[in-house]
This record gives C-alpha cells, structure tokens and sequence, in this order.
C-alpha cells in the first residue's frame, strides 16, 4: 500500500506540472526565466500584465517544481534550476523550449525582456 499511495504522490506531481504550463501566460513566463533570473516587474513588463497577475502565475510556477525564488529586499527573483530538478520537469522544459523555440510571441517576448537588461524597470537592477 505504501507504494500506491508514492505512485499517486507523483502522479499528482506531473498533474500539477502540466497544469502549470498549460496556460500561455504561465508557458511564456517559464519561457523567458528559462533565458535568465527575472524579477516580477520584469515579467510584468515583458507580458504587459499587473503585478498580481504576473506574482500569482510565477507563484503557481514554484509550486509546481519549476521556479526557484529570490528575496533580495523587498523584491522577489524566480530563475530556473536544472541541476535540482525532477527529470519529469527536465522533460517538460524541453517541451516548452521547443515549442516556443519558434513562436514569435515568445521570440517578441524574449526581445522585450533583453531591452529591460540592465533598465531600471522597477526594481532597480
């Protein structure tokens, strides 16, 4: 029965995962952290939403296994860490790459996020 019950555990893992990155806000934030650490007024920015839209997406994000997070101050930085990540995630980051790899939102998207590198968007970077 223990092993059922570790089967169904990550089972729901992979569910909560994919769920994650089933919706194209959240697939193009994993896309451009994927590209470098960003902070949320740089996804606010780059996706052109509110902050608690962009804070709630990148919150469900690091619960699903995908985002690590930063405090520095009052500001808060999500980046991507393959070397302490699931290989079910590695797989599913594969897939987001590769399937925005050509999108040319995700392409618009990462243009936009290399023009506030080094901005003072809000967060004073």
């Amino acid at each position: 029965m223990q092993k059922s019950a570790y089967n169904i555990q990550e089972m729901n893992k992979l569910i909560q995962a994919t769920k994650a990155i089933a919706d194209e806000n959240r697939a193009r934030m994993l896309h451009l952290i994927m590209q470098r650490e960003c902070c949320v007024c740089e996804v606010m920015a780059v996706l052109g939403i509110s902050q608690t839209r962009a804070s709630r997406n990148l919150s469900t994000l690091h619960k699903a296994g995908f985002l690590q997070v930063r405090k520095q101050g009052l500001w808060v930085y999500y980046s991507v860490d393959k070397e302490s990540m699931a290989d079910y995630l590695l797989s599913l980051l594969d897939s987001v790459e590769q399937g925005l790899s050509k999108n040319k939102q995700a392409q618009m998207d990462i243009g936009k996020l290399k023009q506030t590198d080094g901005a003072k968007i809000c967060c004073g970077k």
